[in-house]
């Protein structure tokens, strides 16, 4: 068991949906990360997930393409994120925390060499986006030896043999991705999503966690008795992106609030 692992045992012990918030790393700037982190976490956050700005992403949307192509320009790179991922650690030794990147950056960084960094730094597990799991072996054992998990997604348009698959190569968590598109905030969630969770749920004994497209408290409450956890990105960026400088701390913290307070209202499963 892994702190990633423990923390999602924790809040279902508690009989509540736990939250991973997603912020870019660098965005607005290098510095302004870790308070970020911090925001996020007093406003109850279980997870942070820790985006590796990236310029060809096929999997995010517009608002966080522009998040870090703004973070690239103020000249974030992988090794600033994993410096920044040190820093997290440090302010939040006990909230297990993830790095999101794409493949080339951690092969142009080297495979061995971010391993280890990512470890020191504290790094709990991963999620590289578009590495499928018929070709991440060699990334997903460095990280086994490293004590990091290896967190995969898996689409709503696969089929029962790949779900099996990624299951079977995944650990901490799998990622379902609530949508065939990319991130953003939405409205709603799809109607078939408690279908497509119960397909996955065959396959595997791993917490559940549903991203993209989940922004509002009604979402997360919809969620509560059919997945592990939520991710918010999108929707977190976006409060960054909106608010002054000298107010995005507490903003944040203020919308994780919102976010959480179904933890409260809700009378059970679709509640």
């Amino acid at each position: 068991m892994g702190k990633i692992s423990d923390i999602l045992a924790k809040a279902k012990a508690e009989g509540r949906l736990a939250l991973i918030a997603y912020v870019t790393c660098g965005f607005p700037g290098p510095q302004a990360t870790p308070s970020i982190v911090r925001a996020l976490v007093d406003g109850g956050a279980d997870l942070i997930e820790l985006g590796v700005p990236f310029s060809d992403p096929i999997a995010d949307g517009a608002t966080i393409q522009k998040a870090s192509f703004r973070a690239l320009e103020a000249g974030t790179n992988v090794s600033i994120c994993l410096d920044v991922a040190a820093r997290v650690r440090r302010d939040s030794a006990h909230t297990p925390l993830i790095l999101m990147s794409y493949a080339n950056p951690i092969l142009a960084f080297g495979v061995d060499a971010f391993v280890d960094e990512a470890a020191a730094a504290g790094v709990d597990g991963l999620i590289v986006v578009d590495l499928p799991p018929e070709e991440g072996a060699e990334l997903r054992g460095r990280c086994r030896a490293a004590g990091i998990d290896n967190v995969l997604l898996v689409a709503p348009g696969s089929d029962d043999e790949r779900i099996g698959r990624i299951a079977a190569a995944a650990s901490g968590f799998i990622y379902c991705v609530s949508v065939a598109g990319v991130t953003g905030a939405r409205t709603e969630l799809p109607a078939d999503l408690p279908d497509f969770l119960a397909r996955v749920r065959r396959h595997t004994s791993l917490p559940l966690a549903v991203g993209f497209g989940v922004s509002r408290p009604e979402h997360l409450r919809s969620l509560h008795g059919l997945a592990d956890a939520a991710v918010v990105g999108s929707a977190i960026v976006d409060v960054i992106d909106a608010s002054p400088p000298s107010e995005i701390e507490a903003r944040l913290k203020d919308y994780v609030q919102t976010l959480v307070r179904y933890r409260e209202a809700s009378d059970g499963p679709g509640a």
